[in-house]
């Protein structure tokens, strides 16, 4: 999720629909998925086919599947049964009891208690809802009745489990929280007696959700730890259009912790997990960072009246919205979310918070005083405190300040700091989430040097901006491009050039690669000695775009979602950049390990990828200009060639392998000259 780059795909046949959200078995590490409603599917990640996959029938409609990180997949069926995945896969066709007795499932959730897993799912029937408790291991199970109430029902449902106690957390319609609490029983043959007699759970209220005085509809609620909760709803004031915002608060002492607005709007859905909120913030996923301390009265002082609507950046990771304030971008970019004085603070840290405080602060103090000062000026002043950042924090604060830098370029276009952003993209392993503004700036200003460092450093460049690379590079005039400061380190030692920046022609010997031999395996009228060889040797562009091509090379990418930016590519550019791919291919082809020389030089790989997708691309305009004819003629040839030589190697692949035996078998001491016929 950092990097934002998609790891595997699946998808089901037309027709079949995925019935339950998917989930990962953490022991196995495979993926378990169910479609219509009955198939099972488990996969692993390296699996590319989702219909190949391992593939059960079973005998119910299956509700939900669990995964606990140390009690294994629990499958949930809508009548109620629990399976563990062992059991089930032991006999998929074998019968599920039907618990619920047609009742409706609302909410469902899994736990450990010690090392025996439990589930809690609760259900709806004619206005009336149960609680269900299941030890799948134990054949456990049984069933509570909650407490009506005629004014209000239960919209949604959360719980834990602590010292043997199930807490269970009703978001009601009447914006409030309940709280229920559930001994685990200990099963007996007197309750097994007596398991008829359903008993009702009453309720007591947790909380009033009320921010700044105004009502939160809430949709959604998560525990975070025994004394805080988050919840996800709207607030509407005076008649006018409801917000969204996400709330945090502390259920031992009744606040409201800290809350923000979601201005573009969400899904009603949150989730949480390792101390991260999920929720679809627009039209992305927004990942949260938080970090919960032990409540304390102290830390709730004067946090009563639910004004604390600004702080959430102290509190966690928050990315998405796009006019933070300084301050705001600042702490919302730390790796340790706790850095100024947060209600959800222990007394007891206070000490490390005031030491982490002032350097947070004078960052923000120092573009604030320097806002307008020379750049020269603003650098010193950044390097000094750059140096003394603290180890923990530093690569989250270089982060930050690049940020900065790129947001006051765009203040302020004559504030550019070319040579100080190289220094620090050179200097600190950052990425491009860590400052996504940098490569837009640096695309704007046409720094090609800081783009050629970003590319070959970044993991987590978007396709976007990568297409936007390229299509720069290519734009470019050779002779604009002799003026600009390139890394060569990648290109030179493979292209010579003379003083007049041509390229020496240098004899080439391709692996199986002969003209003649060839010539009777294509259709296509073969160019004469001359021009083939120009072709196949001359470099079709300089030595400064050769070494930017070479960063896009290296750049990593998922074909899915670059593929359609290269379709918008011009054609003669997608010509240019073929043509300067041919080229690498056969000077890759004329070494016996296909490698070329130099530093970050691109791959055999690296070049075949980008070849076969700026084809498939770009295949439809190849094919239709004439320019274009003579090169795909002569890259067909080739290719042809290739696999031709590499089939020849193939037939006597066997011989060899035999040649090797006999030599193990002969005794080493002997001497003798054989002749063997390979047939």
């Amino acid at each position: 999720i950092s990097d934002q780059k998609p790891l595997g795909c699946w998808s089901v046949k037309h027709g079949q629909i995925l019935t339950c959200p998917v989930v990962c078995n953490f022991e196995t590490h495979e993926y378990i998925a169910v479609h219509d409603d009955k198939v099972l599917r488990i996969w692993k990640n390296e699996d590319m086919n989702l219909d190949k996959a391992f593939k059960a029938t079973l005998s119910a409609d299956v509700y939900r599947i669990h995964s606990l990180p140390h009690g294994g997949p629990l499958v949930l069926f809508r009548g109620g049964g629990v399976r563990t995945l062992d059991v089930l896969l032991e006999a998929p066709q074998q019968e599920i009891e039907n618990v619920t007795s047609d009742e409706a499932i609302r909410w469902s959730g899994a736990f450990m208690e010690g090392q025996q897993p439990v589930l809690i799912f609760t259900t709806e029937k004619d206005g009336d809802f149960f609680v269900y408790i299941q030890k799948p291991k134990l054949s456990s199970v049984h069933k509570y009745k909650l407490e009506q109430q005629e004014s209000a029902k239960p919209l949604c449902f959360t719980a834990h489990i602590t010292n043997q106690t199930a807490t269970l957390l009703c978001l009601y319609s009447n914006d409030s929280v309940y709280q229920v609490l559930i001994p685990l029983q200990q099963d007996t043959e007197e309750e097994e007696e007596e398991e008829e007699e359903e008993e009702i759970l009453s309720k007591t209220l947790l909380l009033k959700l009320l921010v700044s005085g105004a009502v939160l509809k809430g949709t959604s609620l998560v525990v975070l730890d025994k004394d805080h909760i988050a919840v996800l709803g709207s607030v509407a004031v005076d008649g006018k259009e409801a917000k969204e915002y996400l709330t945090i608060w502390n259920t031992k002492f009744q606040t409201l912790q800290t809350s923000k607005e979601l201005p573009l709007g969400t899904s009603g859905q949150l989730w949480c997990y390792e101390e991260k909120f999920f929720l679809i913030h627009g039209k992305v996923l927004t990942v949260i960072m938080y970090k919960c301390e032990t409540s304390s009265l102290a830390a709730a002082v004067g946090k009563l009246k639910g004004h604390q609507t600004s702080d959430v950046s102290s509190f966690v990771n928050w990315n998405t919205l796009e006019d933070e304030e300084l301050l705001v971008s600042f702490q919302s970019q730390k790796s340790v979310p706790l850095q100024a004085e947060s209600t959800m603070n222990l007394r007891s840290r206070r000490s490390t918070v005031a030491e982490e405080k002032p350097h947070t602060l004078s960052f923000v103090q120092l573009f604030l005083n320097f806002k307008d000062a020379p750049t020269y000026v603003l650098e010193t002043k950044l390097k000094r405190m750059m140096a003394r950042a603290p180890t923990l924090d530093v690569q989250a604060t270089i982060g930050c300040v690049v940020t900065a830098l790129t947001d006051r370029c765009r203040r302020n276009p004559k504030h550019y700091p070319q040579n100080f952003l190289q220094e620090i993209v050179e200097t600190w392993n950052l990425s491009y989430s860590l400052c996504p503004d940098l490569m837009a700036v640096a695309l704007e200003k046409k720094d090609l040097h800081l783009l050629q460092i970003c590319l070959e450093r970044f993991p987590d460049i978007p396709e976007e901006i990568t297409y936007a690379c390229l299509k720069t590079f290519l734009s470019i005039s050779e002779a604009h491009l002799q003026t600009m400061d390139v890394d060569l380190d990648s290109a030179i030692c493979y292209i010579d050039v003379e003083l007049d920046d041509k390229e020496v022609k240098t004899e080439i010997v391709e692996n199986g690669f002969s003209a003649e031999m060839d010539q009777d395996m294509c259709d296509t009228k073969i160019p004469n000695e001359s021009q083939s060889r120009s072709s196949a040797e001359s470099c079709p562009v300089g030595l400064q775009k050769a070494a930017l091509l070479n960063a896009v090379l290296h750049s990593a990418y998922t074909e899915t979602f670059l593929l359609p930016h290269l379709k918008n590519l011009p054609a003669q550019q997608a010509i240019l950049f073929l043509r300067y791919l041919y080229y690498l291919y056969v000077k890759c082809s004329e070494k016996v390990n296909t490698t070329l020389p130099g530093t970050r030089s691109p791959t055999i790989n690296q070049i075949m990828d980008w070849m076969c997708l700026l084809l498939d691309a770009q295949f439809t305009v190849m094919v239709m200009l004439p320019e274009a004819k003579e090169l795909l003629s002569n890259l067909h040839k080739f290719v042809r060639a290739q696999v031709r030589f590499y089939s020849q190697l193939n037939k006597i692949e066997g011989s060899l392998q035999e040649l090797q035996r006999l030599n193990h078998l002969r005794e080493s001491q002997s001497y003798s000259i054989e002749v063997l016929e390979i047939i």
